[in-house]
């Protein structure tokens, strides 16, 4: 059966799809702030970038513990802040250009150095976040 012959099925998207739009353009309008707050000099490792999505990350660690452990959230909660609000803040994709434009200006060691510090960052502070968090709500569960 298609989409299309289920009359309630897009009906029912709908409210997703307008909380994740919501949530990406505050996410996005938050990124760039940081990008007028803190401008990237060319050729240069790209601090601003690289902290937006570390930081991203560690509020998704949060996020996804409180939301699925402790808190009955609405339905709408997690595509408005998790997809939308922190899908629009991260920037994977300016990361992967940053990249290019680095190896493309002949800066290979920064451009590796920042492929892997920001993947291997992002990921420990997704875990180390989710981490923490639990341990803070067992703490105080005592």
């Amino acid at each position: 059966m298609q989409a299309q012959d289920r009359p309630g099925l897009m009906h029912d998207q709908w409210p997703v799809v307008a909380v994740v739009a919501a949530g990406g353009a505050a996410g996005a309008c938050a990124r760039y702030g940081a990008a007028l707050l803190w401008p990237q000099t060319p050729g240069a490792f790209p601090w601003t970038t690289f902290w937006v999505n570390v930081s991203g990350c560690a509020v998704i660690g949060v996020f996804m513990v409180v939301i699925t452990e402790v808190w009955a959230a609405h339905r709408l909660v997690r595509p408005f802040f998790g997809t939308g609000v922190l899908g629009g803040f991260t920037t994977f994709s300016t990361y992967a250009v940053e990249v290019r434009r680095l190896a493309d200006a002949h800066q290979a060691g920064t451009a590796a150095g920042y492929a892997v510090a920001t993947l291997a960052s992002a990921l420990a502070a997704v875990w180390g976040a989710a981490w923490a968090t639990r341990r803070v709500l067992a703490w105080r569960a005592r």
